[in-house]
């Protein structure tokens, strides 16, 4: 089975919240002398991808859209994980791309690529939280689609998927090739891995592609960001005076005039 995992690398997302900012002229977060990391959901979808060729045998392709020399840690982690082969499309404009265009370069890396049986994403980005990129991705494939996936079995034809929802998880038969975005699962965490694995992942194959080696023209589906703004927080401190009994029911009083209790 040919898996392929779409990964995206993104500001370290623990990263204390004063180091957060927005460039006002490209309306996306400030990547420049950040640390970067590959986004959460991706690295458990890489997991779920190795689980998978251990179980059945096959190919982990690992695929990512950026600018080469900034994705280039990202893809070493994937193939020191266990991934066998990688392809970086080479875009120094991928930052600022939205899902459906993603989505759209993706799909064009997918068919140069050939045959596959699986694509996985992770179920959102830790930067943008679009949650679009395995939707449009599967529409371009014309496969099938399933979100939200905690755990997947190989069966004859296709795969038993678990998916989380609001009541608590649906069991659904998928057929391939199909598209699915993986969150996060306690089975899912993703793998250390050993030295020897980051030495082996320097002798893998990656190959290199340009988005116009791919035909994906950028802007092609029409959808613009205007405007992009941090949630202003405001605090204030508000002594109560009095003796403890005193303050103890003004406490009281003031709680519930918030509707706190």
């Amino acid at each position: 089975m040919h898996t392929i995992v779409c990964l995206k690398q993104v500001v370290d997302p623990e990263l204390p919240p004063w180091d957060f900012g927005i460039d006002p002229a490209t309306k996306r977060q400030v990547r420049t002398g950040k640390p970067l990391v590959i986004s959460t959901y991706d690295e458990n979808a890489l997991e779920l991808a190795l689980q998978l060729k251990e179980r059945v045998g096959g190919k982990v392709t690992a695929l990512t859209i950026g600018p080469a020399g900034e994705v280039k840690d990202a893809v070493r982690l994937a193939l020191a994980m266990g991934a066998d082969e990688a392809v970086v499309v080479d875009d120094a404009d991928a930052p600022l791309a939205l899902a459906a265009d993603k989505a759209q370069v993706l799909a064009a890396a997918i068919g140069r690529l050939g045959s596959f049986d699986l694509v996985l994403t992770g179920c959102e980005s830790a930067d943008w939280v679009e949650r679009a990129v395995a939707p449009f991705l599967a529409e371009a494939l014309e496969a099938a689609c399933v979100t939200f996936v905690t755990r997947a079995e190989v069966r004859e034809g296709g795969l038993t998927v678990r998916r989380t929802s609001d009541e608590g998880f649906h069991v659904v038969d998928v057929r391939l090739p199909a598209v699915l975005s993986v969150t996060s699962d306690e089975s899912l965490r993703p793998r250390l891995p050993k030295v020897k694995d980051i030495m082996g992942a320097m002798r893998k194959p990656v190959q290199t592609w340009t988005r116009a080696e791919l035909g994906a023209a950028a802007g092609a589906t029409g959808v613009e960001v205007r405007e992009v703004a941090v949630p202003q927080r405001t605090t204030k401190c508000e002594f109560i005076e009095g003796d403890p009994a005193q303050q103890a029911e003004a406490l009281v009083s003031r709680l519930r005039a918030l509707k706190i209790i």
